[in-house]
């Protein structure tokens, strides 16, 4: 016998209950409507451009850097740009002056190289060009020693090279990488990109923004490699892996894996269970 108390106590708890439950769901979809609407990209290379359709990148992926062009290195020698990109190599256009955007892409490069496994010299090297005539190989070596002391590990001299040029050679260079800037007086409106090349000099890859995610750069290195292992290391890496275009970031590819990992292990389970049938026959 239950009674009139114990009844009203039991929906009381009832109406409770429930309205904990919906409260719970409401504020799961909640949740889920921030992370959907929240601007996750902070974590990803955004380009930060300027609304002036001068000044902006017009990718030219597949394109080949000239052979022709010549610069000067730190040391004031003279070299084309075609004998330092021997390897996968990443290209930083900048102005050495410039104490905003660009001192903090080279100083988020920098911060990063320490991070990634592979060989700077060897297995990739990183070749900051400056857009302005008027710099000379005296400012580039300056700021070499800034940026290679700022990595607080060693670092070759040959892994991270530091140019300047004429106007023309400069010219040459910033159309053939797509790569649209302008001079406002002693400084210049730009985008703020860098670019990953080939041995060869074929542009493989564009990252925007002054922040740079280890998983990004080696798996672009990855991709501008070229030889028998590398084929088959970025064929792997492209299954496995798709470039976003929108975030600038490389995104693992979830539904992809996960469909060949279950398909992969019920396959096993059947020729399992067939090649045990049999042996107890």
């Amino acid at each position: 016998m239950i009674s009139g108390g114990s009844r009203d106590t039991r929906v009381v708890q009832v109406v409770i209950l429930k309205t904990m439950t919906s409260v719970r769901i409401i504020s799961a979809g909640l949740l889920i409507a921030l992370l959907l609407l929240c601007p996750c990209r902070a974590i990803s290379h955004t380009g930060e451009q300027s609304s002036d359709s001068a000044v902006t990148v017009d990718e030219r992926l597949g394109a080949k850097l000239p052979q022709n062009l010549v610069f000067r290195d730190e040391n004031g020698q003279q070299l084309r740009l075609a004998d330092l990109v021997t390897t996968p190599t990443i290209i930083l256009p900048v102005y050495y002056s410039c104490s905003n955007v660009c001192y903090s892409l080279q100083w988020g490069l920098a911060h990063v190289l320490p991070q990634i496994k592979s060989v700077p010299g060897s297995d990739y090297r990183v070749v900051s060009i400056s857009f302005d005539e008027n710099e000379t190989p005296q400012l580039a070596a300056k700021f070499k020693r800034v940026y290679l002391t700022a990595m607080h590990t060693p670092f070759p001299e040959g892994g991270w090279r530091f140019l300047t040029g004429d106007a023309a050679n400069i010219r040459q260079f910033t159309e053939a990488v797509g790569y649209r800037f302008q001079r406002r007086g002693a400084d210049f409106i730009h985008p703020v990109a860098s670019m990953i090349v080939s041995s060869d000099g074929t542009i493989v890859r564009y990252l925007y923004g002054t922040t740079f995610l280890p998983k990004d750069l080696s798996l672009a290195l990855i991709e501008a490699r070229s030889g028998t292992s590398g084929t088959t290391i970025r064929k792997m890496m492209e299954y496995c892996f798709t470039f976003d275009t929108g975030r600038n970031t490389y995104v693992f590819n979830l539904l992809r894996v996960s469909a060949t990992v279950v398909i992969l292990s019920t396959g096993s389970f059947l020729v399992f269970l067939i090649v045990t049938g049999r042996k107890r026959k």
